[in-house]
């Protein structure tokens, strides 16, 4: 059965129920509608079962002199209450805010890694890629920082790095406050995790310190290497988590 173009005056309803939000009586909203679901938009082999109350495939009106590539465009803003899943790349013109991001188990916090980098096409080497890690950098690193003052001379390392860091790529800085009491690092004890600093004379130490060394549980990073996309890297992909690419 065939139907031209179906004008509805006031609000168009498929299904039981008539939905708050639309308005009731003289508080109607007009031009609304209210489909019961589930709706499919779009190609009608696109779907095998009802995936969602909302299914929109590629257009695929034979009417049309152009097919879009898009399956959906949206002026104006998009909330989106719950869980999102996405397969493909998520390009951002904008600022993309989130109070935090976890990823998935394989690829984040899985076999103790959770390493994080940022891959891209080399910017000197023809096809070349660049991968750094978070804090950005061409090793796989953690840090700690603080002050040592208050006639204290020794700086007290976590004890979780003793299963993270190798303590042979362990580095200090450290910068004198107040006065020039020429700091440094005397001795590092892996065994009590511990820095003792000196200073000159036997002064009171009163100093800021950096602390970073590179992790042992995961392999070593490879920052430079040939290809031309994140699948080329020539180590374990499945410890990174890179948006596009499923290495888990």
């Amino acid at each position: 059965m065939k139907f031209g173009n179906i004008t509805i005056g006031k609000q168009l309803f498929v299904g039981w129920g008539k939905p708050k939000a639309l308005g009731k009586g003289e508080e109607q909203i007009r031009g609304a509608a209210y489909l019961e679901g589930p709706v499919q938009i779009g190609k009608d082999d696109d779907f095998e079962t009802v995936d969602a109350t909302l299914m929109i495939g590629n257009e695929n009106n034979t009417d049309s002199e152009e097919h879009p590539e898009n399956a959906i465009k949206a002026k104006g803003n998009v909330e989106i209450e719950g869980n999102t899943t996405q397969e493909g790349f998520i390009t951002a013109s904008g600022v993309v805010t989130a109070p935090y991001f976890i990823g998935s188990a394989s690829r984040m916090s899985g076999r103790s890694s959770g390493a994080k980098p940022f891959d891209m096409p080399h910017p000197t080497k023809e096809g070349h890629r660049l991968r750094h890690v978070c804090i950005e950098g061409p090793e796989t690193a953690v840090y700690v920082r603080g002050r040592v003052c208050n006639g204290q001379n020794i700086i007290d390392l976590p004890d979780y790095w003793d299963g993270l860091v190798n303590y042979e790529t362990l580095t200090v800085q450290l910068t004198a406050i107040h006065s020039h009491q020429n700091v440094i690092v005397k001795r590092i004890s892996p065994i009590e995790r511990k820095i003792y600093l000196q200073s000159q004379g036997g002064m009171p130490v009163d100093c800021f310190y950096y602390i970073m060394a590179e992790r042992k549980d995961i392999e070593k990073l490879t920052p430079e290497y040939e290809g031309t996309s994140p699948a080329d890297y020539p180590g374990d992909n499945s410890v990174y988590n890179i948006a596009g690419y499923n290495h888990g």
